[in-house]
């Protein structure tokens, strides 16, 4: 298991926190909107308290649906695909804080929806680059066992049912960063981000699998 601790607005992509906004690429952003996201992106490093964990766990068999690790119990057709390839999973949470929820609450309150926007977007890419930071970092660790990572995966995405957060924060063995569960299995803070890993000794098999590619639901906003 492994926590981390260091500030990550180095890593907020502006034109991802466009994207966030819901700008199309090559669409020209308002210059009071540009300014805004300039402005709040310099204040997010007073905002943001990255936090990581994960552990490690065998992949002891998969039958059917069900992938069963050394403590927990997976049901997904997606995820059961995966690790039918692996021998490792790294099951992982990565939040950056309440702090940042906490201001956009209050700019609601003030009516100023742009800027919470703008705000909560900075949150969603931040979040986001931080599960990238972790996914980058099991891959080092793979890398010197001699295996390969696959993409990763949350609850939620694909087949595999939001509910089984519950099963995810198990796994965790208590290492979840304080973050908590509401009775829909969301999580809290909400710039939370939490799932699976794959490790395997397949030669880039791995690295290359990508459900999405034999999906037909050509509008899921996590299509890869």
């Amino acid at each position: 298991m492994l926590v981390t601790k260091e500030r990550v607005d180095k890593y907020i992509d502006r034109e991802d926190v466009i994207r966030y906004l819901g700008y199309r690429a090559g669409h020209k952003v308002p210059a009071r909107v540009s300014t805004l996201i300039d402005r709040h992106i310099q204040d997010a490093s007073w905002l943001i308290e990255p936090q990581c964990s994960y552990v490690i766990k065998d992949v002891e068999r998969v039958e059917g649906t069900r992938v069963f690790l050394e403590d927990v119990i997976f049901e997904s057709r997606v995820i059961a695909q995966l690790m039918q390839r692996c021998q490792k999973a790294a099951i992982f949470a990565v939040t950056i804080g309440g702090l940042l929820e906490l201001k956009v609450k209050r700019l609601v309150e003030k009516r100023q929806v742009l800027e919470a926007a703008i705000v909560d977007a900075i949150g969603s890419d931040a979040a986001d680059k931080l599960a990238e930071t972790i996914h980058s970092q099991i891959g080092e660790i793979a890398s010197a066992q001699g295996l390969n990572v696959s993409l990763r995966f949350s609850p939620g995405y694909c087949d595999w049912d939001i509910a089984q957060q519950k099963m995810v924060f198990q796994a965790m063995n208590g290492h979840s960063l304080g973050i908590r569960l509401t009775d829909s299995c969301l999580m809290v803070p909400r710039k939370s981000v939490s799932g699976i890993i794959g490790m395997s000794s397949c030669n880039g098999e791995l690295e290359k699998w990508n459900p999405c590619k034999t999906c037909d639901q050509s509008d899921c906003p996590g299509r890869r």
